[in-house]
């Protein structure tokens, strides 16, 4: 326990500083010693989309390949104001648990790579990330020249459901019944 007598005010008031700052560095060193680094570790560690190579991670991540050669970035704006058609496009991103309503005016950018696994010889299947300062705030799949939109979970079962139909036709054709 310290007693401190001193009898100017300002004297006074430097020696409380100084207490306070020594009872805050050792609480600092008892968190980092007690968490063993943790505390700086998951500030480091925080997910961001910085390159192209994040963006196909996303994409893989979802069970697409992607062809990164082909990634184009533009700047987009969600509008302040949806309509009908908006709102329903939301819907579509929030398949891949991401939301725009709070992005609501805000300028993106929107990540474009082709997925040669969905395209075929009629159109092209091109992955869409929308990025607000390096966090994802929407995702979906984009087939060109139509302009269909669809979410990434709709489109990834409707992958693994033609793969499990071409195993079958490819078992059956293997083991075909007397």
């Amino acid at each position: 326990m310290f007693l401190f007598t001193v009898t100017k005010p300002g004297l006074r008031q430097a020696g409380a500083l100084a207490l306070c700052a020594v009872c805050l560095c050792g609480t600092v060193a008892a968190a980092v010693h007690f968490t063993g680094g943790a505390v700086a570790a998951s500030a480091a560690a925080a997910p961001g989309i910085e390159t192209t190579q994040d963006i196909g991670s996303y994409f893989t991540g979802y069970g697409f390949e992607t062809d990164l050669a082909s990634a184009a970035v533009d700047k987009v704006k969600i509008p302040k104001k949806w309509d009908d058609s908006f709102a329903a496009f939301n819907q579509v991103v929030q398949e891949s648990g991401l939301d725009l309503a709070d992005y609501k005016g805000k300028t993106v950018e929107k990540w474009t790579v082709l997925c040669p696994q969905l395209s075929t010889g009629e159109h092209d299947t091109y992955c869409v990330l929308l990025v607000y300062k390096t966090k994802a705030v929407g995702a979906y799949l984009l087939q060109k020249p139509s302009g269909e939109v669809t979410g990434l979970v709709t489109a990834a079962k409707a992958s693994a459901e033609a793969l499990d139909v071409t195993a079958v036709e490819i078992s059956a054709e293997a083991y075909p019944e007397d």
